[in-house]
C-alpha cells in the first residue's frame, strides 16, 4: 500500500543518493583536478557522464541485494528506515560540511542498522537480533579491506607504468598520462555509479517491500535504479569542492601518472567487489589508491597525519550512524 511516509522514504532516498553524488564527487575528480587535467566544472560533468552511464552496464544489482539484507525482515518497518535515512543523511552532511572524505556507503548501513536494532530493543528483543551479522561483518571487514586493496594494486599499477615508461622523454611521457587519466578517471566515475548507486536502490527497494507494494527484491520497478542514477549522477554534478582538496592534494602530491594509477586501482577495486556484491566504500578505496602511489615515491611523501585522521573518520562513521539511528527512531517512536 502506498502511503505518504512511503512517499517521503522515497524521497529522502534519493535526497541521500544526491547527497551521496557532491559528498563523493571528490573521490571521481580529486585527482584529475590536482593534476590540472580538467577543470573542476568540466571533471564534475565527466564524472557525472560515467556515474549514469553505470545505468546501462550495472543490471545485477548485487550490491543493492546486500544492502537490503542489512536489517533482518521482522525488524524492517518504514519507521526504521526512515530513521535510518535521517541518521545516514545527519552525518553525510556534517562530514561534508567539515571536509572529511568518509563513507556514505557506511553511513547508511549504519544508520539503517541503528534504528533497526533500535526498533528491537523496544520490542524487547537483542538488539543485535536484528541485524544480519553476516552481511555486516563482510561489509565492515572492507573498511580495511577496500584501502588496502587500492593501495596495493595501485603500488603494482605505478610500478608497472614507471618500467614501461622509463624511456621514454618527459614530455611525450606526461602528454599521454593526461590523456589516459581522462580515462582511467572515467572508469572509476563508473565503477563509483554502478556501486553507490545500487545502495539506495536496496533501501527502496526494502520500503516497497515492507509495504507491500512489490513482493521481493527482484520485482523491483524499472524507475528505482533509473531514478538512484540519475540522483547520484546530478548529485557529483554539483561537486564537493572542501573534500576535493583534502583527497587531491593534503594526502599527497599527485602527477597525472600516479593519478592514472590511483584511479585504475580504485576502479578495479570497485569492480571486484561490486562483482561479489560487496558495498565498499569509493572514499576508503581511492584513498588507499593514493597512499599507494605516494608511497611507491617514498613513505614520507604521505602525509600520515591527515591519514590518520582520516581513518578516524572511517572507524566512527558505522557507530555514530547507528547511534543517530538509534536515537531517530526513539524518537519518532515515543514522542512523534
Amino acid at each position: 500500500m502506498i502511503t505518504t511516509l512511503l512517499v517521503v522514504v522515497v524521497i529522502l532516498a534519493i535526497a541521500f543518493d544526491y547527497i551521496n553524488g557532491f559528498h563523493d564527487a571528490a573521490n571521481s575528480i580529486a585527482t584529475i583536478v590536482s593534476t590540472k587535467v580538467l577543470t573542476p566544472f568540466v571533471a564534475v560533468l565527466w564524472a557525472a557522464l560515467f556515474n549514469f552511464a553505470a545505468y546501462f552496464y550495472f543490471t545485477d544489482h548485487k550490491v543493492a541485494n546486500t544492502i537490503a539484507k542489512t536489517v533482518l525482515e521482522e525488524y524492517i518497518t518504514l519507521e526504521v528506515i526512515f530513521a535510518g535515512l535521517v541518521a545516514a543523511i545527519s552525518w553525510n552532511l556534517f562530514t561534508w560540511y567539515y571536509g572529511i572524505p568518509s563513507s556514505s556507503s557506511h553511513t547508511l548501513i549504519g544508520g539503517f542498522a541503528g534504528s533497526g536494532m533500535a526498533f528491537a530493543l523496544i520490542q524487547g528483543a537483542n538488539p543485535l537480533d536484528a541485524v544480519n551479522l553476516g552481511a555486516t561483518a563482510k561489509i565492515i571487514s572492507f573498511i580495511v579491506l577496500a584501502p588496502v586493496i587500492g593501495m596495493t594494486i595501485s603500488i603494482i599499477i605505478t610500478l608497472m607504468i614507471i618500467n614501461l615508461a622509463r624511456k621514454s622523454r618527459p614530455a611525450v611521457a606526461e602528454k599521454w598520462f593526461k590523456i589516459f587519466q581522462l580515462i582511467s578517471s572515467g572508469a572509476l566515475s563508473f565503477a563509483h555509479g554502478g556501486n553507490d548507486a545500487q545502495k539506495v536502490m536496496g533501501i527502496i527497494a526494502t520500503a516497497l517491500i515492507a509495504q507491500q507494494v512489490i513482493p521481493n527484491f527482484e520485482s523491483m520497478p524499472e524507475w528505482v535504479p533509473l531514478s538512484c542514477y540519475v540522483a547520484i549522477a546530478a548529485g557529483t554534478m554539483s561537486g564537493g569542492w572542501k573534500i576535493v582538496k583534502t583527497m587531491g592534494t593534503k594526502i599527497t602530491k599527485v602527477t597525472p601518472l600516479e593519478g592514472v594509477s590511483a584511479e585504475s586501482a580504485g576502479a578495479l577495486t570497485l569492480g571486484i567487489t561490486e562483482h561479489f556484491g560487496i558495498p565498499a566504500s569509493t572514499t576508503h578505496t581511492i584513498t588507499g589508491a593514493i597512499i599507494g602511489v605516494g608511497v611507491v615515491k617514498r613513505v614520507s611523501a604521505v602525509r600520515w597525519g591527515v591519514t590518520i585522521s582520516l581513518l578516524w573518520a572511517w572507524v566512527l562513521t558505522i557507530p555514530v550512524s547507528a547511534v543517530l539511528g538509534g536515537i531517530t527512531f526513539a524518537i519518532i517512536h515515543y514522542i512523534v
